[in-house]
């Protein structure tokens, strides 16, 4: 298969080794800056292009969307143009998602926005173990995901990415990108209580909501969940209440603690692959590889893509509402 990676990022690099692990596939790439054309070109041996016109006079078989999130929607529509299944990065701005929705469903088209974390081995065995039912009936969840944003490009200030803009912030990112995973697993939530807020000063993000939080009512248990791009140390840690037993993840370690009457805290392992040089030691390479195979199952109609553009539109829904519960001082109810 031969695949365009629109945006040569982080993100457009990591999707370009991606695919090179998995072998036997031609990559070229896109990408309006003549630097990182260039480093993509020395650093994986493939080919670019300066115009998004000049790379579809050829034929790709799919496109991977790396560009930043506001920028989404405009390969989107070109990939229905085109009617070519497209891959696109996680969902951050509501930006003609109906109308692209809809056309790739009229048009039969595959289209797969990115679902990384539930990749994640631990993910993956939380996954497991719940619908096995070792903890019971849920009760409640918690869960905190935080960073430090100006870890996220040790190599560039926060101020020359997307991250820095009001709409596409770090914090407001990491929401609906978490979520996914969470309503993979648990499902979507009823109604949700928020607030978000800038905290502290970091320095090329002055127009930021650095901390998100959220009150996600299930009716049966709630999910109480805080996003922040203000932790120093990365964290990840989950807390999972249910009648038989509690299941704990901290994403420093590679296993789960699980508690039961009858047998006390155990250890659930999992094998956690290498990271990529320069990103945290738990960011594993894995997930991301894991996700692209997906992809190419799914193109190859060997499976279904574990998400699909109604369930990421309607994650970000959730982003909107719990915006929507701060600035209004209410309870917003998913319809």
């Amino acid at each position: 298969m031969k695949f365009l990676i629109i945006g040569l990022g982080s993100m457009g690099k990591r999707r370009i080794r991606n695919l090179i692990a998995l072998r036997n596939h031609a990559v070229e790439g896109f990408d309006l800056r003549a630097d990182r054309r260039l480093e993509a070109e020395q650093k994986y041996k493939i080919r670019t292009y300066l115009s998004f016109e000049q790379a579809i006079q050829n034929r790709f078989d799919a496109l991977i969307i790396s560009v930043p999130p506001d920028k989404h929607h405009i390969y989107m529509k070109e990939a229905l143009k085109l009617r070519i299944p497209f891959f696109v990065e996680a969902s951050v701005i509501d930006d003609d998602l109906e109308i692209i929705k809809r056309e790739a469903n009229e048009l039969n088209l595959l289209a797969a926005p990115s679902s990384t974390m539930f990749f994640h081995p631990a993910i993956r065995l939380i996954d497991t173990l719940i619908n096995k039912g070792i903890v019971g009936t849920i009760s409640s969840i918690q869960y905190h995901s935080g960073q430090y944003l100006p870890d996220w490009h040790t190599y560039e200030e926060v101020s020359n990415f997307y991250v820095s803009n009001k709409e596409t912030g770090g914090a407001r990112e990491i929401v609906p990108f978490e979520l996914t995973w969470l309503v993979a697993i648990f499902g979507f939530p009823v109604s949700v209580t928020g607030l978000y807020k800038k905290t502290i000063n970091i320095q090329g993000a002055e127009n930021i909501d650095d901390s998100y939080w959220g009150l996600f009512d299930y009716e049966r248990f709630v999910l109480n969940l805080t996003i922040d791009v203000v932790s120093r140390c990365a964290t990840r840690q989950l807390m999972i209440n249910g009648s038989k037993g509690q299941m704990k993840w901290d994403w420093n370690n590679h296993f789960l603690n699980v508690y039961t009457a009858e047998k006390g805290w155990e250890e659930f392992p999992f094998e956690l692959m290498r990271a990529e040089e320069g990103y945290n030691k738990n960011i594993t390479e894995q997930m991301y590889v894991d996700e692209m195979a997906c992809f190419i199952g799914a193109l190859e109609g060997n499976q279904r893509f574990v998400n699909d553009l109604e369930k990421d539109h309607n994650v970000l829904m959730l982003l909107y509402a719990l915006e929507e519960s701060n600035d209004t001082h209410q309870t917003i109810f998913i319809k």
